[in-house]
């Protein structure tokens, strides 16, 4: 179980929250949820952060800009061939 390559501290993610109930969420789900666990593509979030109506659950922008920054901290230390070997797609537009 790999630690977040986005947080260093439990906070959520989206509210910066701290000192509340919090949930891991795997920037990607189904069946790439072992690959984020592996790789440490995960955020924490609230309750209502995570599984809410504007959470990456629900929301598809919420959920691509989980996706983007997790790549672009994947890529400051990999390159892009190496996240889309791993992931099989780009979510960054540059």
């Amino acid at each position: 179980m790999a630690k977040s390559i986005i947080q260093k501290e439990k906070y959520c993610y989206l509210s910066g929250a701290k000192n509340v109930p919090l949930e891991e969420h795997h920037c990607f789900f189904g069946p790439l949820r072992k690959i984020s666990e592996r790789y440490g593509f995960k955020v924490w979030l609230t309750p209502e952060y995570h599984r809410g109506k504007n959470g990456p659950h629900q929301d598809r922008q919420t959920d691509l800009l989980l996706k983007r920054v997790c790549q672009r901290k994947f890529e400051e230390t990999h390159s892009r061939e190496e996240f889309m070997e791993i992931i099989g797609r780009n979510y960054l537009d540059d």
